[in-house]
């Protein structure tokens, strides 16, 4: 028996859930994953990574469970171990302090928080200012102010502008972490032009493309829906967004780590609910998710395709060096994500009737 809403025995049809496509993982929180992933496979030896490896406390807690060893400091590594840096990135003081230690370092850096951290070394060598809008307590915003500590000044509200010191406003330019909501960054980002009229934009877009696909699609679809579902942890930047930016065109929004957080109460009066997730939540949270709204609530799926994210891509230089050391050859390996044909395969396999909705803006990214 399929569990379309109308066949599901002792309920009437029931919510419609609209799944918004891009959602969850990015392509740099998959790679960050897979290179555990791929060295647990090839070495027995401890593994230990600075910071959580992504924002989520799921992923996290099913690395700890296979003896990943989650760390805060450097120190807390024993000379010679192996270190990952997480997808946030470090500064070159962490990385100086693991070479002190003699640390076999695994970069797993995100490659456009890399992107930003290479952008802030360039301007800062001119001898520019350098104006990062972002959370200053987030780890992607101290990795990348560590980078030209002497030239960067973060700003995460506009209303510290006026604190500003600035030498030059002919030799200013602004960057942006990477995870931010592009409404919140262009509002931080316009009183900056406005306050300094020569301010230089980034030579490309900062803010993740996939940040930026997640945050479109939630702007495009929450208006028809009566509630937005988020799937992520509230420590994850970019899925506290996905609710903000909800809640900016007038639909309910409400985040949760998994099913288990989901309050039956908050569908009371729901007809359509968006689902989604952020850019570090593992899609089978999701997949539960889904389950429960077809099953309890009588649900009908319907798949609604902004953006199309295939991407494949090969293994970091340092994991490939790695393995090389240890007898194992990389050539051949890759990583590679495909969210709409894994979905599609998920509702399948569970017999959920469900019906495309092709909003494509392009292909792939």
């Amino acid at each position: 028996m399929r569990i379309g809403a109308a066949l599901y025995r002792g309920y009437h049809v029931g919510v419609k859930i609209i799944l918004a496509n891009p959602r969850g993982f990015c392509a740099g929180v998959y790679m960050a994953i897979d290179v555990i992933d791929q060295l647990l496979e090839v070495t027995d030896d401890p593994i230990y990574v600075y910071h959580e490896i992504v924002h989520n406390k799921h992923v996290v807690e099913r690395f700890r469970d296979q003896g990943v060893i989650f760390i805060e400091e450097i120190s807390a590594a024993p000379e010679d171990a192996i270190i990952v840096y997480s997808a946030h990135g470090v500064s070159p003081q962490v990385r100086a302090q693991a070479r002190g230690r003699n640390l076999i370092d695994i970069d797993a850096t995100c490659p456009l928080v890399t992107k930003v951290h290479a952008e802030a070394i360039r301007y800062a060598n001119r001898g520019w200012q350098i104006l990062l809008v972002g959370h200053r307590d987030h780890q992607e915003v101290i990795g990348t102010q560590g980078e030209a500590p002497d030239a960067i000044q973060v700003v995460e509200h506009p209303d510290e502008i006026p604190s500003l010191q600035i030498d030059d406003p002919e030799k200013l330019i602004y960057l942006t972490q990477t995870t931010l909501s592009t409404d919140d960054a262009e509002v931080i980002i316009s009183a900056l032009k406005r306050a300094f009229p020569s301010l230089k934009s980034p030579p490309s877009e900062d803010i993740c493309y996939a940040t930026t696909n997640r945050q479109q699609a939630v702007r495009r679809l929450s208006p028809d829906c009566d509630l937005v579902i988020v799937v992520g942890s509230t420590n994850s930047s970019n899925s506290v967004r996905l609710t903000e930016i909800a809640r900016n065109v007038g639909t309910d929004a409400i985040l949760i780590d998994d099913v288990g957080e989901l309050n039956p109460d908050a569908l009371e009066g729901v007809h359509r609910v968006l689902v989604t997730a952020g850019a570090s939540a593992p899609e089978d949270l999701v997949h539960s998710l889904i389950l429960e709204l077809v099953r309890n609530h009588g649900g009908e799926v319907e798949q609604h395709d902004v953006f199309h994210e295939s991407i494949e891509f090969g293994l970091p230089g340092s994991l490939k060096k790695f393995m090389r050391s240890r007898g194992v050859d990389p050539e051949g390996r890759r990583i590679s994500m495909d969210n709409i044909k894994a979905t599609k395969s998920f509702l399948q396999a569970n017999g959920i009737s469900h019906r495309l909705v092709d909003l494509t803006v392009n292909g792939s990214c």
